[in-house]
């Protein structure tokens, strides 16, 4: 099976990437993001963000592709453990909003998955580097990630987690410090050939890759060479781009972005009331840290050399296990409390947003408060409910609205409407309004206006489910024409290293053979790829019994196993799963 990052290169606009920039928020919130993507995406009726699928002229919603990678993740489980996974604990950016948890959890949904408990990945981090800690640490959680950037200050040991503050950047993560190098690229290769390789979609992903790669050769040495041969052809014949990175000119292009990377750590210790002197040790999560740019930067501003002994790629998937046998019971004397990353309130006279519920607030909480009506008369109100930090509505984001009708008629100031928000662990907020005077209640679960409804959810789980079955089927084939692809290169091999040693006849029978399954391969039919791959099985053993049987002594044992040997991409074996590679911020079908 191809990597997802391969696949991309041939097939950009059907390969999928990045999704988690997209997952909760609409059209109108994504407009940078839309700039880094080569598949296309356009807005539904209700402001939606789809993902085009041309291949079988589909849409699909976040939610949907985000399903997917969590359905390979529970396969990979199960079969690892021999047993059904149908339970999970799935980690978010601190700084995700109510609607980006909800549609987080909508995913596991539709993958088949009872989500259990969304968590913070800084929180997550920090679990699984507090675990065994015995003493009380003031630990400061610095998560720089592919696509997104928090910052969590937290009190651990003996077995308490308390998140003290959370900070981020939503807009900030690996795929930024791509972007500044293909930019580059892009820019010197125009003004060089007068052509614009961001308007091309394969180019575009080949300057991602190439970007991609040269930013992490830049994390361990100091320069780098990025070769693009016939990366696009002009009336003069093709182009190439050949050219060297330095990483002081990596810093250079990313400087501003270092810089971002400052404020939320500034802004999580003044939540927290701490200053740098308080922090016991500062811990490194997310691939994007080993910049060394960004790890010169942490030690810069904390003072502390960071703590490295946790791999940033693996930590917070670790934290997560924790969390999830702290809930199953297998794991006892841990205590996890959360904060909620944005204050939450209310729309009130005049656009302004009333807070109830100030960001940093340990979860689960809850907040009631009264209010009354703005006109003499008034039957009705509408809530808005908002999160964000600034003070006029327009400002903030509105996780959705709803009315509370039959007041009392009476002057305005005098009806008593108590609103009331809870929020869960899971930092899902919750809402219900009560005209104290008519005893009339309205109450809704916020899901944020951007994700998925009830029936929208169901339909997908059911369209999961089909398509499971199809997936399935495919990746059979997949995996039997990798097979019978490296059997054949193999059977080729041995032909022609034991060319002077293999009867003619038995040649001409292999030679036959590997024909066969080249046909088979092509007509893609499962039963004719096994026959035909277990026939030239049975002529490449009589090569070994050929060789051996006259006395020579050079040829491998191993060599006489299909699909043995380095380059080997299958097992020889149908349905083996050697030499897969699996990305899985990536899905090459649907």
């Amino acid at each position: 099976m191809w990597r997802g990052v391969e696949q991309a290169v041939v097939n950009p606009t059907n390969t999928f990437y990045s999704v988690k920039r997209f997952i909760g928020r609409k059209m109108s919130e994504v407009g940078e993001e839309l700039k880094q993507v080569t598949y296309k995406i356009v807005e539904d009726s209700n402001g939606n963000v789809k993902l085009v699928y041309p291949s079988n002229n589909k849409q699909f919603s976040p939610e949907e592709i985000s399903a997917q990678v969590v359905r390979k993740l529970v396969d990979d489980a199960s079969k690892f453990l021999s047993d059904k996974v149908d339970k999970a604990v799935i980690t978010v950016p601190a700084y995700f909003n109510d609607s980006q948890r909800q549609a987080t959890k909508d995913a596991g949904r539709i993958a088949g998955i009872d989500v259990l408990r969304i968590i913070n990945e800084p929180t997550a981090a920090s679990l699984a580097y507090g675990f065994d800690k015995k003493k009380n640490e003031t630990i400061l959680v610095f998560d720089l990630g592919g696509g997104t950037f928090d910052v969590s200050v937290l009190e651990v040991g003996e077995g308490v987690f308390e998140v003290l503050s959370t900070a981020g950047d939503t807009h900030l993560g690996g795929d930024d410090f791509d972007k500044r190098i293909v930019d580059w690229l892009a820019n010197d290769f125009k003004a060089a050939e007068g052509v614009d390789l961001l308007k091309d979609a394969q180019a575009l992903q080949r300057l991602t890759e190439s970007a991609e790669k040269a930013k992490i050769e830049l994390s361990s040495l100091t320069q780098t060479t990025i070769s693009l041969p016939f990366i696009t052809a002009t009336a003069d014949g093709p182009k190439h781009i050949d050219a060297t990175l330095t990483r002081a000119k990596f810093e250079e292009l990313c400087s501003d972005l270092f810089d971002r990377c400052r404020e939320p750590v500034k802004t999580a210790l003044e939540d927290a009331k701490l200053s740098f002197n308080d922090l016991d040790e500062v811990v490194l999560v997310g691939g994007s840290t080993r910049i060394p740019g960004v790890q010169q930067l942490v030690k810069q501003m904390t003072g502390k050399d960071p703590n490295v002994s946790v791999n940033p790629d693996e930590v917070v998937a670790l934290g997560a296990a924790v969390q999830a046998g702290v809930l199953s019971g297998e794991v006892g004397n841990i205590v996890l409390l959360d904060v909620s990353p944005l204050s939450l309130g209310l729309e009130t006279l005049g656009g302004v947003m009333t807070k109830l519920i100030p960001r940093n607030t340990t979860l689960p909480t809850s907040k009631k408060e009264v209010f009354s009506t703005a006109a003499d008369g008034q039957t009705s109100v509408e809530i808005n409910v908002l999160q964000g930090e600034r003070e006029f509505v327009r400002d903030n984001k509105s996780l959705g609205s709803f009315r509370l009708d039959g007041i009392v008629p009476a002057p305005r100031g005098v009806p008593q409407i108590e609103v009331s928000f809870d929020i869960d662990a899971n930092g899902i907020l919750s809402v219900t309004a009560t005209d104290k005077g008519s005893g009339k209640k309205q109450d809704i679960k916020i899901t944020g206006a951007s994700t998925l409804n009830k029936d929208d959810v169901e339909r997908m789980v059911q369209e999961a489910e089909r398509n499971a079955e199809d997936d399935k089927k495919r990746r059979e084939v997949i995996d039997l024409k990798n097979q019978s692809d490296s059997m054949i290169y193999q059977a080729e091999k041995q032909l022609k290293e034991l060319s002077d040693k293999v009867p003619a006849d038995l040649k001409s029978r292999v030679e036959s053979k590997m024909s066969d399954l080249k046909e088979a391969a092509q007509t893609e039919n499962v039963d004719k790829m096994k026959r035909a791959q277990e026939a030239l099985q049975q002529e490449l053993m009589q090569i070994g019994q050929a060789i051996y049987g006259s006395g020579g002594a050079e040829a491998d044992p191993a060599q006489t196993r299909p699909g043995a040997g380095a380059s080997s991409t299958g097992t020889g074996k149908p349905g083996g799963d050697d030499g897969e590679v699996i990305d899985a911020d990536f899905s090459d079908s649907l």
